[in-house]
């Protein structure tokens, strides 16, 4: 009965990712659109953040501006790296790494930004001196952190030790991947914090939805990727041949990461295309310590 079952087993389901030109072989009309559309859409983020940098570097002062060019490159990067990922399915996991090094980055900015907000670190202490901030360096060590184990996971793959789907506790995946999220989760710690203790002085530079759009990318990039991966993993995705039940797994999550960074890409770029100038006064309300800010729409 068993070789029976294994018979029924379609081979390409226990094979690798297939090539690129494998991909394109099997393509119908309605997969040539499909395609064609996601790779436009990544197009277009790229393009408008790539006017959105030449735009904020001539009108805003540094550092800010190589802040909020870091920050508005999370969803176009996520999407350039997703539609390489669509055409080239073996080279998922390293436009995966590429993607999350690159957010690991932006988590640490994130927190840098809400500084700078209020004119700098100087500034901050200055205005939170009586406050407590139980905070660390986490955002900065998990950008740190993250691009290293990435660097050293690829150079295991090259050696054949490292597989995310082998899930045996003899396997370097099952170490990496747990201490990676462990690493997550603490350095959004200090970006909540201050988050928490600021939203209510920035609100009218609409630092809640820039907030809430950073915490979209984290869910939509980590979280979902992970649960489409583990859906996959168990057999839930189907292999669909050419491509395995991991490798249609992940082209699933390469399609649909395209059209919602896509989305978020244009709603960021409302966000952030808009100047703030500090006022120069040192007249504040003793009481919530508001600084004042003039926002100019373009």
């Amino acid at each position: 009965m068993e070789e029976a079952l294994n018979r029924t087993i379609d081979p390409a389901c226990l094979q690798e990712p297939p090539q690129a030109i494998d991909v394109i072989n099997q393509l119908d009309k309605f997969g040539f659109c499909l395609y064609g559309i996601l790779t436009l859409m990544s197009c277009i983020s790229l393009l408008l953040y790539l006017e959105q940098c030449v735009y904020i570097y001539k009108e805003l002062p540094y550092p800010k501006k190589t802040t909020i060019i870091w920050i508005n490159g999370a969803a176009p990067v996520i999407a350039t790296m997703a539609c390489f990922g669509m055409w080239i399915p073996r080279a998922v996991m390293f436009t995966d790494m590429t993607s999350n090094c690159y957010f690991a980055v932006v988590v640490y900015k994130v927190l840098v930004l809400m500084i700078e907000e209020y004119g700098g670190t100087d500034l901050f202490l200055k205005r939170f001196s009586g406050e407590t901030f139980k905070i660390s360096v986490a955002a900065l060590q998990y950008a740190i952190l993250k691009t290293v184990l990435s660097v050293l996971s690829i150079i295991l793959w090259t050696n054949g030790n490292f597989d995310l789907s082998d899930l045996e506790i003899t396997g370097t995946a099952i170490w990496i991947n747990p201490f990676i999220g462990v690493l997550t989760i603490t350095s959004l710690w200090p970006v909540g914090i201050i988050f928490m203790n600021t939203n209510s002085n920035l609100r009218k530079i609409k630092i809640i939805p820039k907030y809430a759009m950073y915490q979209l990318i984290l869910v939509l990039s980590q979280l979902q990727t992970s649960i489409i991966n583990i859906l996959a993993l168990n057999g839930t995705i189907p292999c669909s041949p050419p491509f395995s039940s991991t490798a249609w797994g992940s082209m699933l999550s390469q399609q649909i990461m395209i059209m919602e960074m896509f989305i978020i890409t244009l709603v960021t770029r409302c966000l952030y295309r808009r100047t703030y100038d500090t006022l120069p006064t040192e007249a504040h309300d003793d009481d919530h310590k508001e600084m004042k800010l003039v926002e100019h729409d373009v």
